[in-house]
């Protein structure tokens, strides 16, 4: 995606609290659910039931069993970023999150109590094979310009090749997917093309929970089901990289690896609260209000889109200039710095927006 990595300080527009899901996303979908009953596109997961033996006409041919310890963890709340198959600091902090959720001892390393914990959803394999919809070859693709000015000029931040979106729908990267799918010819990935990816689910979307249609297609092109819990209060922890989000019991449910201020514009420490959600927003770039940019510069309003500065989702905060969102970057959660804010990926952004509302607590910490 692009390199812009900027946070919203503009104003993105009034927005009202989101309305989150109901109850918890179920640890693996039901072998009953039907392409008919599921709002997800084409490409959604279909999980063997519980105790069921995963029957697939494309057997992965190599173990792959960090990718599947990703793939699981997601599908229960917490996120190890882009799912790559390598041990990193956003699967270490996946791993605490899971096991705090679990009263295991929290080591962030896949140990033997950990391993045995997950051992219920072995049968949810690492990777699948989809078919891409041949539908996308409608899809038009923008290389994206550097400068605000030149972004100002388009109607849409989107995707600028297939290869992208894909590598967005699957929570992956593109040099992943080129990992999983060696060979072939060109080009490599085709609409039409049947293409192996990381097994990423709770998919499973409730398209009449969603009333604002672009959003319902924004999900869907993320691959993020409706059904998520219920937050009272999320945790952000500047100096360990992470957000917790805990329901009305106090119950750790979700966990995701963040980006969170720099020494120039440092997160605003203290108690907040959600203020509202804007969907797919537009953003108002104030050069003034960046340490890094030239006064000279002109202010633009810059058009909605995943590759857009904040991503698919603003989270707005009762610090004004302050929330959370989505990134046009989603490689570079906790390793690169923000201006203030706290990124996450944007299918990390999509799934959380949908547990917040205006009741939800927020406690910034070092």
């Amino acid at each position: 995606m692009t390199a812009a990595i900027l946070c919203s300080f503009g104003m993105l527009g009034a927005c009202g609290p989101n309305g989150a899901g109901e109850g918890a996303q179920p640890d693996q979908t039901s072998s009953t659910v039907t392409a008919d009953s599921n709002g997800a596109d084409s490409m959604a997961s279909r999980d063997p039931g519980k105790g069921e033996v995963v029957q697939s006409d494309d057997p992965d041919t190599e173990l792959r069993p960090v990718m599947q310890a990703q793939v699981v963890l997601e599908r229960l709340g917490f996120g190890p970023g882009a799912i790559d198959g390598k041990q990193g600091v956003s699967l270490v902090n996946a791993l605490k999150g899971f096991q705090e959720a679990r009263d295991l001892p929290v080591t962030g390393t896949l140990d033997d109590a950990t391993r045995l914990s997950l051992a219920q959803w072995d049968n949810i394999a690492a990777t699948r094979v989809v078919t891409i919809p041949k539908a996308w070859g409608d899809i038009p693709f923008t290389t994206m310009p550097a400068g605000a000015a030149q972004q100002a000029e388009l109607s849409h931040l989107g995707y600028e090749n297939l290869v992208e979106k894909l590598a967005e729908r699957f929570h992956t990267t593109p040099e992943v997917l080129a990992q999983l799918n060696p060979g072939g010819q060109e080009p490599r990935f085709a609409p039409g093309q049947k293409l192996r990816v990381p097994n990423v689910g709770a998919d499973w979307i409730d398209a009449s929970l969603v009333d604002n249609k672009e959003w319902l297609e924004t999900l869907r092109s993320l691959g993020v089901g409706t059904g998520q819990p219920d937050v009272a209060r999320i945790l952000v922890d500047e100096s360990e990289g992470w957000l917790k989000a805990f329901d009305k019991q106090d119950r750790l449910v979700a966990m995701f690896t963040v980006t969170t201020g720099s020494q120039n514009d440092p997160l605003p420490l203290g108690n907040w609260e959600v203020k509202g959600v804007a969907y797919n927003p537009p953003f108002a770039f104030d050069p003034k209000l960046f340490w890094d940019v030239p006064d000279s510069d002109e202010k633009q309003q810059l058009p909605p889109g995943p590759n857009g500065p904040v991503g698919v989702v603003w989270i707005d905060l009762s610090r004004e200039h302050y929330g959370i969102h989505g990134t046009p970057a989603p490689e570079t959660i906790g390793r690169a710095q923000s201006h203030g804010c706290i990124r996450l990926t944007n299918w990390d952004a999509a799934r959380l927006a949908q547990m917040v509302s205006g009741s939800t607590k927020v406690v910034l910490q070092k």
